[in-house]
C-alpha cells in the first residue's frame, strides 16, 4: 500500500522540488514528471523539499542542500558514523536527550521505541547544526506533567472558559503579572493544586530548536500535558532556526501550541504530520504558529506545509501566520470543532492549493491583514459552495512542484501522515 501511495505521490509532485523555475510573469511554470522506476520512486520518496531546500523566497538557483546529520531515513548503512541510538530506560530521559543532541560527534539521533516511550520533564533547548532526529519501533516523545481531570475540574468550577483572554488578569504569588483574566486564574489554580510556584509545568514541552540549520525531525510521536491557557511552550518550537524539516511526525496535546515557528526562523517545510488534540486537553486547542506577534521581522518564515492533516480537536491556528511565505500544499483538514482554520495575518502571504475541507469543518479560513491569499481553483471545502475570494497580487514560491488533485487528498494524507515509516 506505501509503495503505491508513494508512487502516486510522485507522479503528481516533482522529485526533483529542489529546482525551482518561476516564470517571468511570477506564476509558478508548469512541470512535466517522468513516472519513476521502482528504485527511483524508493529514493524519491523520501526527498526534503518546498522552503526547506531553499536559501532565498523569490529565487530558484538558491537552493540549499538540506541533509540533517547526513541520513535521513532507516536503517542507516554499516557504514555510517555519528549514529546513537537512544532507548528509554523508564525514567525522566530529558538529560540523556539533551545530552545526545548536543554532542557534536552524534549526527544521527536514533529514538528507538521499543523499551516504551522516551518521558521529559522539560523541554530540551538546543543550539545545534546540522542533525538528524528519527524514530523507529513507535517511538513517542511524553512530557512527564500532565494534566488531570482534577485541575480541568477545578478550571471549570472557576468559571475560567468563561473568562477574558484579553484583559482583567493579575498578580500571582511568585510575582508574576499575567494580563489576561483567564490565563491569571489557570495559572493562580494549578499553582495552588500543585504547590509549584516556580512553575516549572509551563515548561512541558518536547524540543526547542534555538538558532539551529540543517535539521531533520522524522517519524517521532510528540505526546503533550494536554493544552490550557498558561502561556507555556510548545511540544516543538524552532526560534530562529533555519532550513528545517519536520517530515511524518505526529503532534497531539501540546500545552501553549502544538509546533511553533517563530523569530526569524526562516525556510522551513512541514511534510505527511498530524495535529491533533484529545480530552487531556483543555482549552486553547491552538496548533501552529508562524510568528509570534505583529513586530516580527519581515522577510523571514517561509514555510512549506503539505500533505498534513489538522484532525480530532483542533480549534485554530492550522496555521495562523504573520509575516512569511506560507504555501498550503494539498493538506486535509477534518476538525469539526474549529473557530479558524488557515489564518493569514499581518504582512503574511499564502498559497492555498489542492487543500480538502471535510464536511463539518465550517469554519476553514479568515484573514486579518495579509499582504497577499491566493486561493487556488482546485481546493475542496465541503462546507462551502465557492472558494473564498483571494487578496492582493498572486502569490506564487520559487520551487517546481504539482498538486494532487483534492479529490485525492484524503485517502492520501489518511494513510501516509502521521509516523508511519521504517515499519
Amino acid at each position: 500500500m506505501r509503495k503505491k501511495l508513494f508512487k502516486m505521490l510522485i507522479c503528481c509532485m516533482a522529485a526533483n522540488v529542489l529546482i525551482a523555475c518561476s516564470s517571468a510573469s511570477g506564476d509558478v511554470s508548469d512541470s512535466t514528471i517522468d513516472e519513476p522506476t521502482e528504485n527511483e520512486e524508493q529514493n524519491q520518496q523520501d526527498l526534503p523539499f518546498g522552503f526547506c531546500a531553499l536559501s532565498s523566497r523569490t529565487d530558484a538557483t538558491q537552493t540549499y542542500h538540506i541533509t540533517g546529520g547526513g541520513y535521513y531515513s532507516y536503517p542507516v548503512p554499516e557504514s555510517a558514523t555519528g549514529v546513537v541510538v537512544l532507548t528509554s530506560d523508564g525514567g525522566d530521559m530529558k538529560a540523556a536527550i539533551e545530552s545526545a543532541i548536543k554532542n557534536s560527534k552524534n549526527k544521527v539521533i536514533i529514538f528507538d521505541g521499543s523499551n516504551g516511550d522516551f518521558i521529559v520533564s522539560s523541554t530540551i533547548k538546543v543550539t545545534v547544526s546540522g542533525k538528524t532526529l528519527l524514530g523507529i519501533n513507535n517511538a513517542r516523545l511524553c512530557t512527564q506533567w500532565a494534566l488531570t481531570d482534577e485541575m480541568k475540574k477545578a478550571l471549570n468550577e472557576a468559571g475560567v472558559p468563561s473568562m477574558s483572554t484579553s484583559d482583567g488578569g493579575g498578580v500571582l504569588v511568585n510575582g508574576t503579572e499575567v494580563k489576561e483574566q483567564a490565563e491569571y486564574n489557570t495559572r493562580k489554580i494549578l499553582i495552588e493544586m500543585t504547590g509549584d510556584i516556580s512553575e516549572n509545568y509551563r515548561q512541558a514541552g518536547i524540543f526547542t530548536l534555538n538558532n539551529c540549520q540543517n535539521i531533520i525531525v522524522r517519524n517521532l510521536k510528540f505526546v503533550g500535558p494536554g493544552s490550557v491557557d498558561v502561556g507555556g511552550t510548545d511540544l516543538l518550537s524552532c526560534t530562529g532556526t533555519k532550513n528545517c524539516w519536520v517530515d511524518h511526525c505526529e503532534f497531539t496535546d501540546g500545552l501553549d501550541d502544538n509546533f511553533d515557528i517563530t523569530k526569524s526562523s526562516d525556510f522551513h517545510t512541514v511534510s505527511w504530520c498530524t495535529f491533533s488534540y484529545t480530552n487531556r486537553s483543555y482549552m486553547h486547542q491552538n496548533s501552529n504558529l508562524i510568528g509570534s506577534s505583529d513586530s516580527e521581522a519581515t522577510g523571514f518564515l517561509n514555510t512549506t506545509f503539505a500533505f498534513n492533516w489538522w484532525g480530532v480537536g483542533c480549534q485554530g491556528r492550522m496555521p495562523m501566520a504573520r509575516v512569511g511565505k506560507i504555501h498550503m500544499l494539498n493538506n486535509y483538514f477534518s476538525s469539526t470543532t474549529a473557530y479558524n482554520g488557515i489564518n493569514p495575518r499581518k504582512n503574511s502571504e499564502f498559497l492555498i492549493e489542492g487543500n480538502y475541507f471535510d464536511k463539518g469543518v465550517a469554519k476553514y479560513y479568515s484573514q486579518n491583514d495579509a499582504v497577499a491569499v491566493t486561493w487556488a481553483a482546485d481546493n475542496y471545502i465541503a462546507e462551502a459552495t465557492s472558494i473564498p475570494s483571494s487578496v492582493g497580487s498572486t502569490v506564487s514560491v520559487p520551487y517546481q512542484y504539482s498538486v494532487v488533485p483534492a479529490s485525492q487528498v484524503p485517502t492520501m494524507v489518511k494513510q501516509g501522515a502521521g509516523a508511519t515509516l521504517f515499519r
